[in-house]
């Protein structure tokens, strides 16, 4: 059986990708996104991408329309290969994209990493070159789930909230040893309680250990 990790990210693409651009100008998601290379040579890449029929796309590029599935939309566009956007970011390090769509501005992406060292490279790529990356999901295979203790937790458990409070009180060094600062210090710099504070770190501690124990 193969080993391998299973990732989902969501990137704030920045202008860089098409696809985004369009679904944001007609105020729909965007779905079934298909890459290939031209005819004419492997210099250039066409995109398909379907939205809601209702919405009407402008982006800065010019788009065709190719087909209408009742109450959806296909459009295409072509450009140049390698013009810098996430999914050749990716696709560097020999992992192809397996799922793409958009979705409140942000691209999502599932591609399958070979091994750790892979993965950090594509977020450590991703993460110079776009304002916001965020792992959603890691999956081990049934390989490693038996062979291996490393552990993924799927981010999305926990409200933005919670991870608010857990990022400022990691960046504050609350669980350091000795705590640099105290619960009431970090309370007072995300504008709460220290009750309040207490209350979503327990619920977001709690949910990490479920992931982590598997109950």
């Amino acid at each position: 059986m193969g080993s391998g990790i299973r990732a989902e990210i969501r990137v704030d693409a920045d202008g860089t990708c098409p696809v985004v651009e369009g679904a944001v100008s007609a105020g729909s998601p965007s779905y079934s996104i298909v890459r290939s290379t031209t005819a004419d040579g492997a210099d250039r890449i066409v995109e398909e991408f379907m939205i809601d029929s209702d919405g009407a796309p402008t982006a800065s590029r010019e788009l065709t329309k190719v087909f209408d599935y009742g109450s959806k939309s296909m459009y295409r566009f072509d450009r140049k290969r390698g013009r810098g956007c996430p999914c050749e970011s990716i696709e560097a390090f020999d992992c192809p994209i397996v799922d793409l769509h958009t979705r409140d501005g942000s691209l999502y992406l599932v591609f399958h990493a070979d091994d750790m060292e892979t993965l950090r490279g594509v977020i450590a790529t991703l993460k110079d070159r776009y304002p916001e990356v965020d792992v959603r999901r890691l999956l081990r295979s049934e390989h490693d789930r038996q062979e291996s203790n490393l552990i993924f937790v799927d981010r999305g458990r926990l409200t933005d909230r919670q991870r608010e409070v857990l990022e400022t009180a990691h960046r504050m060094g609350y669980f350091e040893h000795p705590k640099a600062a105290n619960a009431g210090e970090v309370a007072e710099a995300l504008g709460i309680t220290t009750a309040t504070f207490s209350e979503h770190l327990a619920a977001a501690q709690s949910k990490l250990l479920d992931a982590i124990l598997d109950v």
